[in-house]
């Protein structure tokens, strides 16, 4: 007799381009694999920079570094022989913002503060974006990946006032029977834990909150999790036959 598969349930809470919320039952050793394997997604962002002129108070070094963690926008189609280059003149007085660059990558956010001139300096120096990992530097991780237990908390006069009045959490309070499922803060945990030590546990379900700094949508960067977790197992498979 065949064994029949179980079921997978999975409710999607929220689904934007900045974030993602996934609620499903726990399966805490997956997620964590995956949350890893964020690292191994291929990402743009500027990786060198030929400075031709530098009057500002701050040196290359540290211009380069606030210019690699300038998100920008990693497209479908790129490689790893993708090279982009933005360049940048300007003279003083004046601030320079991320918005200042020029080249045919997307800088997301554009209002992000590079370096300050004063009147008569100047700035002029030409970057290039590659496609880089997580794991190798931090400024190619596309967002975060994080999840935790939906908690189950035994109901009582007290403690349904302070579940009722809980804000801020992924989804809304439910109650099934005497037990409310819901996610709470650390403050409204404290204070249910204050009135009975044992109402409050993690229930059998987690959430699973994938959130993007803008170089793609969050739903790409689950999808890419998924994909280098599995480039990872196949290797794997490959080395033990």
């Amino acid at each position: 007799m065949e064994r029949e598969e179980e079921e997978f349930k999975m409710e999607v809470v929220k689904n934007t381009e900045e974030k993602l919320i996934l609620r499903l039952e726990a399966n805490e050793g997956l997620f964590n694999a995956m949350r890893r394997s964020v690292s191994e997604i291929p990402t743009l962002a500027i990786d060198d920079v030929e400075f031709y002129k530098n009057d500002s108070a701050l040196y290359d070094e540290m211009i380069a570094h606030r210019l690699g963690l300038v998100p920008l926008k990693t497209e479908k189609g790129m490689s790893s022989k993708t090279k982009i280059e933005l360049k940048l003149s300007k003279k003083g007085p004046c601030t320079i913002y991320s918005k200042d660059l020029e080249g045919d990558a997307e800088v997301i956010y554009g209002d992000i503060p590079i370096t300050i001139l004063n009147d008569e300096h100047k700035l002029e120096f030409v970057a290039t974006a590659t496609l880089g990992l997580g794991k190798e530097h931090a400024k190619h991780t596309p967002g975060l990946f994080y999840y935790r237990h939906i908690l189950e908390v035994k109901s009582s006069l007290q403690v349904d006032k302070v579940v009722e009045n809980s804000k801020n959490g992924a989804i809304k309070p439910e109650k099934k029977g005497s037990k409310w499922f819901c996610d709470l803060n650390e403050a409204d945990v404290k204070e249910i834990e204050k009135l009975d030590k044992e109402a409050i546990k993690d229930s059998q379900e987690i959430l699973v909150f994938i959130e993007s700094f803008g170089n793609m949508p969050a739903k790409d960067i689950l999808i890419g999790s998924v994909k280098a977790l599995e480039s990872n197992l196949d290797e794997l498979e490959k080395k033990i036959k």
